[in-house]
Order: structure tokens, then C-alpha cells, then sequence
């Protein structure tokens, strides 16, 4: 992709008939293409699609090389090609047998090596923290008084090896269905639990919910512990007796944690044992041009080098499916990600809607047009990489490799479900611009574009858009996402953790209907 040779808009693949303009154009002037000029038809704003030629009505509209919709009226060369005259038709999406593709390895380098916590079970954290887990939204105010308890410098003092006492609160619990939607909970609840980054922990409940503590301690083996693990610690408000003293109880029993949690060092470790999770949120054309293909640079490096790296959001990948499913490592992984395709497709008829309600309003303003144009952008994420497993929402992520996790498109459920599992650093690629943390987990931000780096630099750790600015190529940006990525897990902090977010992002997926 030769953007350093392209003037005023980006031509991504010889097959497109559309462009991304660079910068906006007035109606009549001139567009300078890499080896002719085309004179816009109408004001144009930057990062939205002008047609490169005349395109007849029901046409395919093609981007990346890839079909994007169908004209809905005739377009001509140099006219604004958006949501007035681009449709949707789910028909042409591309689509094959499903095949396993060659799992040869991405070529290696000699092993990297971050600053992290050893913990039970192989596996290891970048963070330190302690979680007070609230298994019932009746509960959540226990457990935030508790976390904010120990919101003192003198914490930080008396135990300099602790990030902190984290409250995960949550809307649901009781009034839940008991099947599929308490276990998604639990599988969340215990993931959190179980992280690399939570060096000890307490779940707090009512008593009478639902989400019983005792069933969600049968269900997901929690009271199986390797012998170097801090014991936690079970409480629920009714048997204790009010607030007050459940209060007091859980300050009594995260303060005899705080020794134990904090005789943990950093020790050398090798990056194969990083999870890295990929998400995207308030997108724009340029996402899928800078921001996520570096960070698909950096997500091979990270799998030539034993390590993981798990794609998300399965709306946000619908009509680019297929890209990943002709790199699954067997044909079993590739049928796994197709059911998921189809149970989305059956969601949305069910609640009377379509996938297409995603792009949201930001994304349009920034010219994406549909969920085909978005999802193209978004799957560059995860590189070239062989696509090894496909999981569930919150399920433990326990391949190595580039991997992928069905959860929604929303960002702070789909994070959710990426930490739960397992992922101990997190990379988030933005157009529009995000605010988002996602604690115990660092969540390193990538701007697509440099006004927004700019504009945004307390929020915005890193800007990939100094591709399409000509002064970086997209393996030069690949590698400093990369090698951001080690120093966070190293122990550097982020934008968002420097600003103090990621307490308030916790949210579980709710499935089925509220009784």
C-alpha cells in the first residue's frame, strides 16, 4: 500500500472503483490521483469515498478489494459515494466453502522478554491488583465502599508492589435466566477472578440472589487453588448482617491479602507468555488504512514470537468473514467462527433489526458507510497471521496465536469479555476518539490520524497516522505498537492509566430477557 506516493486520496486496491480522500475537496476541484486528476462533483469531506468512475445503478462498489454494497442510483466519477447512494445487500457478500488454510508459522525473531508477575498455572501478569468482585448488582455498592477504602497513598507506600483494590460492579445477577445467561455471567465473574493481573480477591453477594456465590464457586472450581495462591474470601450481606458490617469484614479480609499480593516481583519473562487483546472503538475511514493494520504488524510479531493475540467484536467483522475463515488453521475452527456469523444473523431477526444498525452515527460522519466497509477495516487487526481458535464470550483463552473471542461490538462488553479471558494487555485503535480503560488490564490507544493524536494527546498513546501522512510506513508504526506493548507490560503506564480510568468499564454481556 504506496500511500507515500499518493496525493490527495488513497486507492487501496487496483480493483476499487472508490477512493478515501486525504483531505476534503470542494465541488469542481481538482482530485490528484497517483497518475491522473479527478475533479470532485460536490463538496467532499476527508475520509469519505469519491468514485473513481462512473458506476451504474446496482453495481458492486468495491474497497480494500473487496465488495462494500451496491449502487442504489447511477454515481459518477468524482461524486460522494456514502450512505445516500450506497446500499446494502447481504446477498453479495463474499462467501465459500469453508477450508482449512496452510498454519505454517509467521517467520521468528529471537525471543523478547518483558518485566512480569509469575502466578499459578504458567501464566503471567503485568499488573498487580487486588478485586473485590460483586456477584450481584446489590452488592455493588459494598464492594465500591471497600475498593475506595484503600484509595490512599498510604497503600501505595506500605505496598508499592499493589496497583490497587478494584471493584468489578456490574448491572445483573438476580432476575437473570439460570441457563445461558448466569453461566456468561459466572464465566465472566470467575475469569476476572482467575486473571494474571488480580493478585488476590474477594466476591461480596446479597444473599438471595440468582447468581448464588456458593453454585458460582461449584461451577467454575473456584475453591481449587495451587498452593502459592492467596485464599479468597466469600461474603454475603444478609449472613453478615448490613452493610456496615459487611464493609468491615471485606476491609478486614483485603487487608490480610495486602502482604501476600505485594511479596510478588517482576521477573524476566518471555513475550510468548502475552495475551494481547484487539479492539477497536469510534472508528473512522482511516482505521482500516493505519491504525488497524499496524496494529495487525505488531499482532504477527507478537504470534512469531509464541505469543497471543485475540480479535473480537463479531458484528464488526460480518462481511469480512470470510477473510478470516480462509486462514483457519482446520476446518473445525473455521465452522466454529461461522456459527457465531449465523447466530448474529439470528439475533438480529429476532429483535427486529439488522446488523447494519452498526455502523453508529460517528463512524458515518467519519465515512464509514455500512458494516461491510467497517468490518473490512476492522479484521486487519489480526495481521496475516493463521487464525488457531475461535472462542465464546469470556471463555479462557488458552492457545497460543492469533485467536478469535465472539463477543458484541460495543466496546466496553467486548473488552469485558477479552479480559475475563484471560488477556493481560490490551491495544485499542480509535478514529474518532476514545476514552476507554480497561482495568486490570493496561489498554495501550492508537490514533488513525494525527489531528486526532494532536487533539486528544492526554487520551491517545500512540499515532498511526503518520502513514497516510507519508512520514512512516505501516511496518515502522507495526513495531512501535509492538514495542509499546512491551514496555507497558513491562510496567509503563498508559494514557488511561495515568487519568485514572478503567474502574467504571466493567460490563458483562446480558443475555436473555430481565424477569
Amino acid at each position: 500500500m504506496p500511500l507515500d506516493q499518493v496525493i490527495d486520496a488513497i486507492v487501496l486496491s487496483p480493483q476499487d472503483n472508490v477512493a478515501v480522500l486525504k483531505r476534503p475537496v470542494r465541488r469542481g476541484e481538482a482530485i490528484q490521483l497517483n497518475s491522473r486528476q479527478l475533479l470532485a462533483r460536490e463538496k467532499i469531506p476527508a475520509g469519505h469515498k469519491v468514485a473513481l468512475q462512473d458506476i451504474a445503478a446496482d453495481a458492486a462498489v468495491t474497497k480494500y478489494g473487496q465488495f462494500i454494497g451496491q449502487a442504489i442510483k447511477d454515481i459518477a466519477a468524482g461524486e460522494h459515494v456514502h450512505t445516500h447512494n450506497l446500499g446494502l445487500n447481504a446477498n453479495g457478500r463474499s462467501s465459500g466453502p469453508i477450508q482449512s488454510a496452510a498454519t505454517a508459522p509467521l517467520s521468528t525473531e529471537p525471543m523478547r522478554f518483558f518485566e512480569g508477575y509469575a502466578r499459578p498455572r504458567g501464566r503471567v501478569g503485568t499488573r498487580n491488583y487486588l478485586a473485590v468482585i460483586s456477584s450481584v448488582n446489590c452488592s455493588a455498592s459494598v464492594a465500591r465502599y471497600v475498593a475506595e477504602h484503600f484509595k490512599t497513598d498510604q497503600l501505595r507506600q506500605d505496598y508499592p508492589s499493589i496497583d490497587g483494590v478494584i471493584a468489578f460492579n456490574h448491572k445483573t445477577g438476580c432476575g437473570i435466566d439460570p441457563g445461558g445467561p448466569q453461566q456468561v455471567l459466572q464465566r465472566v465473574l470467575a475469569g476476572i477472578a482467575r486473571h494474571p493481573n488480580i493478585g488476590g480477591y474477594l466476591m461480596v453477594g446479597l444473599g438471595c440472589e440468582v447468581n448464588q456465590l456458593d453454585a458460582l464457586r461449584r461451577a467454575q472450581n473456584l475453591d481449587q487453588l495451587q498452593p502459592e495462591e492467596v485464599a479468597p474470601t466469600f461474603l454475603t450481606i444478609q449472613n453478615l448482617g448490613g452493610i456496615r458490617k459487611t464493609v468491615e469484614a471485606a476491609v478486614s479480609a483485603v487487608r490480610a491479602m495486602l502482604p501476600a499480593a505485594n511479596a510478588v516481583r517482576r521477573t524476566r519473562q518471555p513475550a510468548s507468555k502475552l495475551v494481547l487483546a484487539e479492539n477497536c472503538g469510534g472508528s473512522d475511514a482511516l482505521s482500516g488504512i493505519t491504525a488497524n493494520p499496524a496494529l495487525g504488524v505488531a499482532s504477527d510479531r507478537l504470534v512469531g514470537l509464541g505469543g497471543t493475540s485475540v480479535l473480537a467484536e463479531t458484528p464488526e467483522i460480518y462481511g469480512a468473514e470470510h477473510l478470516l475463515v480462509n486462514r483457519a488453521a482446520s476446518p473445525e475452527v473455521a465452522e466454529k467462527l461461522m456459527s457465531f456469523i449465523h447466530w448474529w444473523e439470528e439475533h438480529a431477526r429476532l429483535h427486529n433489526c439488522t446488523i447494519d444498525n452498526n455502523p453508529a452515527p460517528g463512524n458515518k460522519e467519519g465515512g464509514l458507510t455500512n458494516i461491510f466497509e467497517k468490518s473490512l477495516g476492522a479484521v486487519a487487526k489480526g495481521g496475516q497471521a493463521p487464525l488457531m481458535a475461535v472462542y465464546d464470550y469470556a471463555e479462557q483463552v488458552d492457545k497460543p496465536g492469533f485467536c478469535f473471542m465472539n463477543t458484541p461490538g460495543f466496546d466496553p462488553v467486548s473488552m469485558t469479555g477479552l479480559v475475563a479471558g484471560g488477556c493481560n494487555v490490551a491495544v485499542f485503535t480509535t478514529g474518532r476518539g476514545s476514552v476507554y480503560g480497561a482495568k486490570p488490564t493496561p489498554c495501550i490507544k492508537v490514533s488513525s490520524n494525527t489531528h486526532l493524536y494532536n487533539w486528544m494527546s492526554d487520551d491517545i498513546d500512540l499515532n498511526a497516522g503518520t502513514i497516510v501522512d507519508g512520514t512512516e510506513t505501516l511496518e515502522q508504526v507495526g513495531t512501535r505498537i509492538f514495542e509499546k506493548i512491551i514496555a507497558v507490560a513491562s510496567g509503563e503506564k498508559t494514557k488511561s492509566e495515568l487519568a485514572g480510568i478503567g474502574d467504571e468499564e466493567f460490563a458483562p454481556w446480558q443475555l436473555g430477557p430481565t424477569f
